[in-house]
């Protein structure tokens, strides 16, 4: 879990920009940063949260602490779709009528994922893991939930719907803010930075501020795993994506980068440098594992994670595995791995 801290769950960043720390329960995580910013038309948030009571208090109470109350809130920003993020979208619009605004691609998912019954999602995964190399017996609980009616218990299955569209490269209509949609996408398809085109309060030498969502965090790496979706086989390349998403972001040079965990930070060109260095070195590494053939499960298994693969929870290995076959599509993509013909489930190889 993370360390207990001292901050205080509303932080003042100045400039009419505050930040709440909304829980994520069961999450070592902890929080999501929801970020408020005043225009002249009213408060505009940021993210809203995880869809939980706790979360929901949080939100209210830390919007209370600004000043603000919840039926005050003009408009909801998402950065992407998750429901660390999106969850808590549909209660602040019902308590106040704020519009909701996404970037298509993340707004494509949230229809595919309301339109889809459950037990669609249940086999799309089921069918996934198997073609990934999972073992039966990983792959069992999520055969029994697509086919005994198992209620709708994955997190983000009712997502709201957003009612605004995220134009990259334009400025949001916020009046009397300077915010700009950088589309950054790699950790989901849509997924949004914002940059807020104004001088740092405090001072602080570089171009504006930076609401970085999930994008680029100070001391962790995102998740860039496979872009789901059960009614198309399109090959993608999120890590391609997420990759040049990041030279992009570090071409700004934001005084400051607001991300949606941990904390404030600056130097942002530095830690873009980090990353890069970081995913370079993971597929140099992954391509010693693809001396011999491998599944992407059994590749998984011996990438290093944060923990032992003995004990890493099972939703989070579907995570990892998700993962792998990221990095090794972008290994095809650029000619260093292959899949071996004829293999199933299918393995690969480096070349």
């Amino acid at each position: 879990m993370t360390p207990r801290t001292t901050e205080p769950p509303v932080i003042e960043h100045g400039g009419g920009v505050w930040s709440i720390k909304v829980p994520i329960p069961d999450n070592p995580l902890g929080f999501t940063l929801v970020h408020l910013l005043d225009t002249d038309a009213g408060p505009v948030l940021v993210d809203t949260g995880w869809d939980d009571p706790a979360s929901w208090a949080t939100l209210t109470a830390g919007l209370a602490a600004c000043g603000v109350a919840v039926e005050d809130v003009h408009g909801v920003v998402i950065t992407h779709h998750h429901p660390d993020h999106h969850g808590l979208s549909a209660k602040v619009r019902e308590a106040s009528g704020a519009w909701l605004a996404m970037h298509e691609a993340d707004a494509a998912v949230v229809r595919r994922t309301r339109a889809q019954p459950p037990e669609r999602w249940y086999g799309y995964l089921a069918a996934k893991l198997t073609a990934a190399g999972a073992p039966a017996g990983h792959v069992a609980p999520l055969v029994r939930a697509r086919d005994g009616g198992r209620p709708r218990t994955l997190p983000g299955l009712d997502p709201a719907l957003p009612d605004r569209a995220i134009t990259p490269g334009e400025l949001l209509g916020l009046p009397g803010r300077r915010l700009r949609a950088v589309w950054t996408p790699g950790h989901t398809p849509g997924h949004v930075c914002l940059h807020l085109e104004e001088d740092h309060p405090a001072g602080l030498r570089g171009n504006g501020r930076l609401f970085s969502g999930d994008h680029l965090l100070p001391g962790i790496t995102p998740h860039i795993g496979l872009y789901e979706d059960p009614e198309d086989d399109t090959v993608t390349d999120p890590l391609g994506d997420y990759l040049d998403s990041l030279e992009r972001v570090g071409r700004l040079a934001p005084a400051e980068v607001l991300p949606a965990h941990q904390r404030a930070f600056t130097d942002a060109p530095a830690r873009v440098r980090e990353l890069l260095a970081h995913h370079e070195e993971r597929l140099t590494g992954l391509l010693t594992l693809l001396a011999e053939p491998l599944t992407p499960w059994r590749l998984a298994e011996r990438m290093e994670w944060s923990r032992p693969w003995a004990e890493i929870p099972y939703g989070s290995r579907n995570i990892a595995v998700s993962e792998a076959e990221a990095h090794v599509r972008r290994l095809v993509k650029l000619g260093r791995a292959e899949a071996v013909p004829g293999s199933d489930p299918v393995t690969y190889v480096a070349v």
